[in-house]
């Protein structure tokens, strides 16, 4: 199994979250882990902004870094390239999607060309719709 992993998933896994237990067992088993640099962006300043909330300590955002760099070494990322921008500037089935969204789904769609079994790991409910509506899988089953 291929994952696109977008940034609700990898943040709720990183920050323990309720859905963490859903996600970090695909994540481990999958054959490859794809993502976008804008995952690591966002990723590092919800960490940064779960700090100036008061929500998790200065050593537990050094831990979620270090977590984060340790997990992700192996995934491939990419960038925001002009094919996956001008993909995300255009309607999507299910719209209305937001900005950073609507390139989490261009970069899959762009990785799908050459691995036609990713699938979609997501949290996000407009994300998932969205997907689903691209026809890629999307996980994790949620009820």
């Amino acid at each position: 199994m291929n994952l696109y992993a977008e940034s609700s998933a990898v943040s709720a896994w990183l920050l323990k979250e309720s859905a963490e237990a859903s996600i970090y067992p695909l994540l481990a088993s999958a054959d490859m882990v794809v993502s976008s640099d804008l995952t690591l962006v966002e990723c590092d300043r919800t960490i940064w902004r779960a700090v100036a909330i008061g929500r998790a300590s200065e050593d537990a955002a050094t831990e979620f870094r270090r977590r984060l760099a340790y997990f992700t070494a192996p995934w491939t990322f990419l960038r925001l390239s002009q094919d996956v921008v001008e993909r995300a500037r255009q309607p999507f089935p299910s719209d209305p999607i937001r900005a950073l969204d609507a390139l989490h789904v261009a970069s899959a769609l762009t990785v799908r060309t050459t691995l036609p079994d990713i699938a979609m790991l997501s949290l996000d409910e407009r994300v998932r719709r969205v997907a689903r509506s691209l026809g890629l899988a999307v996980l994790p089953s949620l009820p």
